[in-house]
């Protein structure tokens, strides 16, 4: 009967928390090397792995935002195609890294198509969602780009088209989407807009 107590307690603080990776407290913060250290040891499985099918990979639609975090798809080439349309286009790629079980990921996915942010999407950025799954698929790429350890999910990297980062939401500024005014979501994707494309 404790043991049931103590799991509904973490399972209620995960709920309110947002959604934070395993590992995100202060004393996981201090020994974040050794940490990155023996994640990148270990391999970690991938869904398409797990399912014995091949990831997806097909062409990013010309204006479109993901709906969702798709696991079977290749993200290194979903990014890479991203790159390409957003050269040609003369916009940024804002690589959006969460999972579908996540309540604040798909709280992003809503106000991504709401009035006052879906226009400014779609002028400015190539959208890829990359699924991390539980924290164990698409961490290799991850690392590139943001440190989930400090980020949380949903976290946000814009590139250039030539790949370069500008920036990403290490703090865990998108973390709590839920509680989050499209406002906010419009704000940073002003900020981060190719020059002369606000």
């Amino acid at each position: 009967m404790r043991r049931l107590g103590m799991t509904t307690a973490i399972a209620a603080a995960a709920l309110t928390a947002g959604c934070a990776a395993p590992g995100t407290t202060a004393q996981a913060q201090a020994s974040q090397e050794t940490t990155s250290a023996a994640s990148a040891a270990t391999p970690t499985p991938t869904a398409s792995a797990a399912t014995g099918s091949a990831p997806v990979a097909t062409p990013v639609s010309d204006r479109s935002i993901p709906d969702g975090y798709d696991a079977t798809r290749d993200a290194e080439a979903d990014i890479q195609a991203a790159l390409s349309k957003a050269a040609e286009d003369h916009r940024e790629v804002l690589i959006d890294f969460g999972a579908n079980w996540c309540p604040d990921c798909r709280a992003l996915g809503k106000m991504f198509r709401s009035a006052q942010v879906e226009p400014l999407l779609e002028k400015n950025y190539v959208v890829v969602a990359v699924d991390v799954g539980q924290f164990n698929h698409n961490l290799d790429l991850a690392g590139r780009y943001v440190d989930l350890r400090t980020s949380g999910i949903p976290a946000l990297a814009v590139l250039k088209p030539s790949g370069v980062l500008r920036t990403a939401t290490n703090d865990g500024s998108f973390s709590d989407a839920r509680s989050m005014a499209p406002g906010r979501i419009s704000a940073f994707l002003t900020r981060w807009a190719p020059a002369g494309n606000p």
